[in-house]
């Protein structure tokens, strides 16, 4: 196992290979938190809109 953590952090390769996973890590993170963000701001201004524009056409 220590061959393969020597690999790791001493190759090129391996440097790249682990740049990767962490660039892959804090891009899900950031998108989980937009994502989350844009559905909190939505339920706060659009739940009002959306729910008086459903009511708009169920009456007409």
């Amino acid at each position: 196992m220590s061959d393969a953590l020597r690999e790791l952090f001493s190759s090129g390769i391996g440097l790249l290979s682990l740049f990767t996973i962490a660039f892959i890590i804090v891009m899900a993170f950031y998108i989980y938190r937009y994502v989350k963000q844009q559905i909190q701001e939505e339920e706060k201004s659009g739940s009002t809109a959306a729910s008086s524009g459903q009511q708009k056409h169920r009456l007409s």
